[in-house]
């Protein structure tokens, strides 16, 4: 029986897990490959998952915790993907605020449904905006120690690093984040991509397609350390239906209300790790993005559509209580709406903090 290729991508929150994974996708579909998708996360109404089925995507959900924590969840998921759509690849993205998953899925994966599953080399994507602060030991990194050891964690376990968003940096920006990712990374090879426009990506499918000892990073990892910094992210997930008795403009909505939270984040010292929207109206579909405090909002994906009515997901994961993200939320949302005459119907709405991670499986040297 032919494998299916499985191929996860890591990353920290905003680094471009989900364009990435699309652009994949895209790739694969060209050449007559059918492809199958599983998104997570810690609560249910997923941006991602809505943007990839918007695009014509077959995608599965794994909410509630992450891949490790919910393996058999993920392998039930692409059991079912099997069923329905027969997949030559599967591609996944696990939470962002995820570390130590070559020893609590991809170890697992391979002892257990090695029959089934051909295990693709792991990389995980560099967020520059983040990424340089946390490797230079910046005082102003944004995060805690304790959330940034997270994020060289996801490094440290890599097959492949990965440099994304190349498209938004000057060369010599991208050359000093080479420098300063291989000085601390000396033994993982280093990728320079743009997820967005395709740059440099084709390095990237090389690598996905090698065979070999890849995936065997197993970290030293401190889960105390681990579990006290994602704790220190507040996670609010929000699903809205909005109506309104005129047309209103959808990309101008989002950018409102991305610009005001990432606004009242910077004011009361919540650093951002990322913040995403989505807008849904019959065939139109608006994603707006803010990846880091003090940064630019993003429009990445306009609809140019004006509607009177339409679905709106809220993604925000921010360095603050998420009863404040939450109080924030709802008042910046409702008086945007309210100077556009739009009606909210709230319809679910998730605020907390992320739990210790308890994986169901943790190998301690490699198969």
């Amino acid at each position: 029986m032919k494998r299916i290729r499985f191929i996860m991508i890591g990353g920290f929150l905003g680094a471009g897990k989900t364009t990435t994974l699309w652009r994949l996708a895209q790739q694969y579909i060209q050449r007559g490959l059918r492809v199958g998708l599983v998104t997570n996360d810690q609560a249910k109404n997923l941006v991602d998952t809505f943007l990839l089925r918007a695009q014509g995507l077959t995608v599965a959900e794994v909410p509630g915790a992450c891949f490790c924590c919910r393996f058999d969840d993920l392998v039930n998921k692409v059991s079912a993907l099997e069923e329905a759509e027969r997949p030559d690849v599967i591609l996944a993205e696990p939470v962002g605020s995820c570390t130590d998953l070559v020893a609590t899925v991809i170890q697992p994966l391979k002892d257990l449904y090695g029959q089934r599953f051909q295990v693709a080399p792991y990389p995980v994507l560099f967020k520059p905006s983040h990424g340089r602060k946390i490797l230079s030991n910046e005082a102003d990194a944004g995060f805690s120690p304790k959330a940034a050891y997270i994020f060289r964690k996801q490094l440290e376990e890599a097959d492949a690093i990965v440099l994304n968003r190349v498209d938004e940096l000057a060369p010599q920006q991208i050359e000093e984040l080479s420098s300063l990712v291989s000085r601390q990374y000396p033994e993982v090879p280093l990728v320079r991509i743009s997820a967005r426009t395709g740059q440099g990506f084709e390095t990237l499918v090389e690598l996905l397609e090698q065979d070999g000892p890849f995936g065997r990073r197993i970290l030293d990892i401190d889960y105390d350390t681990y579990a006290e910094g994602e704790a220190e992210l507040g996670w609010l997930n929000s699903s809205v239906h909005l109506t309104a008795s005129r047309p209103f403009a959808v990309d101008d909505l989002l950018l409102d209300v991305i610009t005001g939270l990432g606004t009242e984040m910077q004011q009361i010292v919540g650093e951002v790790a990322h913040l995403k929207m989505i807008a849904l109206a019959e065939a139109n579909y608006a994603v707006a993005n803010l990846v880091s405090t003090g940064s630019k909002p993003e429009l990445s994906l306009p609809s140019r559509a004006s509607v009177a009515e339409a679905d709106l997901i809220l993604n925000a994961r921010v360095a603050v209580d998420p009863a404040v993200l939450q109080e924030k939320m709802v008042e910046l949302l409702e008086n945007a709406c309210r100077s556009r005459g739009i009606q909210i119907n709230y319809r679910q709405t998730q605020s907390l903090r992320p739990g210790r991670p308890v994986p169901t499986h943790r190998y301690a040297a490699p198969v």
